[in-house]
């Protein structure tokens, strides 16, 4: 497939503080710096885009020295932190701005939805606007009219239609919005974290919308996105920003991957030092972490997805009857589910003096978007020998569970199939 976008080295940067104080001296020097042919002053200076650091410059950069092409009926994910640059990279490769260095060549139309309502005027009625809409994005009044009622089919607000836009919800806005951008058959769709505002059915509808136009047109898509799981059912490939910076670029469930367990320091909890703990002694749990089959230990999980919780422990004496529990618990302390090894084989005999690590593997991981802790339970014969709450945190950001591309896990006091290997 041929090239269809190229970003060369682009970057951005923005003036701190308020907009026009001080910048008529800033004026004069790049003009003064210009008409002797020297390179911008500004382009020295600038702090790096990390949003939790106090400035200590006036400048600083958006967007810093990112490349990368993108290939005709490509669907390109493009994931990261909130402030990481993802919506300013998407207005500079849709032309709302230009990047201050750098070059971007493409061929063909670009539609973008960047916005919720971008270029609706609250006055004018559904229809008008989507005429308004799509001459602006570059259509002709008998192309606007051929579409008009696919256009007002799919956004699904036939009802309101001829109602002024300013009475719409946002959700509505973004239907009527999405469906003038997606019927103007760019070459390039460019599409923000917008369909959030959207509700399920219409997720699902403007999804299976965007790979009808990858997979069966050639259109190329751009798409930012913090739904993990419509990342990974939509797109092939992924760019990975932080604090204004390509970080990763390469396969789509690599780059998920990578953005998940980005700037993770710790990755095992240190448990044989815990006070705060319960029972009688003769068995502590040492450490754990969670690991995915393929290896690499992961700090932030996805729903539906297959981990190994790792667990190591020490043994004082010999205990019989041995059972392991993890409450998976959310930040309201309520148990979502649990996993113990009785549930799925025979209690186990431990030896004295034994070392050794306990692996439990949920097949399908089923909590949804949230932050949780595991409480870890050793029980040997009915009795409570170690027990620590919040022994893990960790967080679930998105996921695909149902294979639909929405955010959805179980209910809570779920009991899961688990499997527990001792060694």
């Amino acid at each position: 497939m041929s090239i269809i976008l190229t970003a060369d080295n682009i970057s951005k940067q923005y003036r701190l503080g308020e907009v026009g104080v001080g910048t008529i001296g800033d004026d004069l020097k790049r003009w003064w710096y210009n008409i002797r042919g020297k390179e911008d002053p500004f382009l020295k200076v600038g702090a790096m885009n990390d949003r939790r650091a106090m400035a200590d410059q006036d400048y600083v950069w958006a967007l810093k020295d990112i490349s990368f092409e993108v290939k005709q009926g490509e669907v390109l994910g493009i994931i990261g932190k909130n402030g990481a640059g993802k919506s300013t990279l998407l207005k500079l490769l849709s032309r709302v701005t230009s990047p201050t260095t750098g070059v971007i060549r493409t061929k063909g139309r670009i539609a973008s939805l960047l916005e919720i309502g971008t270029g609706f005027h609250p006055e004018l009625t559904g229809r008008e606007n989507i005429f308004m809409n799509g001459a602006v994005l570059g259509m002709t009044r008998d192309e606007i009219k051929s579409k008009l009622d696919e256009i007002i089919a799919f956004s699904g607000c036939e009802k309101y239609i001829d109602t002024p836009v300013k009475r719409y919800s946002s959700g509505m806005t973004v239907r009527l919005g999405f469906g003038v951008a997606a019927h103007l058959e760019p070459e390039i769709l460019v599409i923000d974290e917008v369909l959030a505002v959207g509700d399920a059915e219409f997720q699902k509808k403007a999804i299976g919308k965007m790979q009808d136009l990858s997979t069966g047109e050639g259109r190329t898509v751009l798409f930012v996105s913090h739904n993990m799981g419509s990342i990974q059912q939509l797109c092939s490939r992924t760019l990975v920003l932080e604090n204004g910076k390509l970080s990763f670029t390469g396969d789509a469930k690599d780059g998920i991957d990578f953005y998940l367990n980005s700037g993770i320091q710790r990755s095992r909890e240190l448990l044989s030092t815990r006070e705060d703990r319960h029972g009688s002694g003769e068995f502590r749990f040492s450490t754990i972490n969670v690991s995915i089959p393929e290896g690499g230990v992961m700090s932030t999980l996805l729903s539906g997805e297959t981990y190994n919780f790792e667990i190591t422990y020490k043994v004082n004496v010999d205990l019989y009857s041995v059972q392991i529990r993890l409450m998976f618990m959310d930040n309201r302390g309520i148990v979502r589910f649990l996993c113990n090894n009785e549930f799925s084989s025979k209690a186990q005999n431990l030896m004295k003096t034994e070392r050794g690590t306990i692996v439990c593997t949920v097949p399908k991981f089923p909590l949804p978007n949230g932050r949780y802790s595991i409480r870890l339970t050793c029980f040997s014969s009915g009795h409570i020998i170690d027990d620590i709450e919040n022994a893990f945190e960790f967080e679930v950001a998105g996921g695909n569970f149902f294979g639909t591309g929405k955010e959805q896990g179980l209910k809570e006091g779920v009991l899961v199939p688990n499997s527990f290997t001792f060694s």
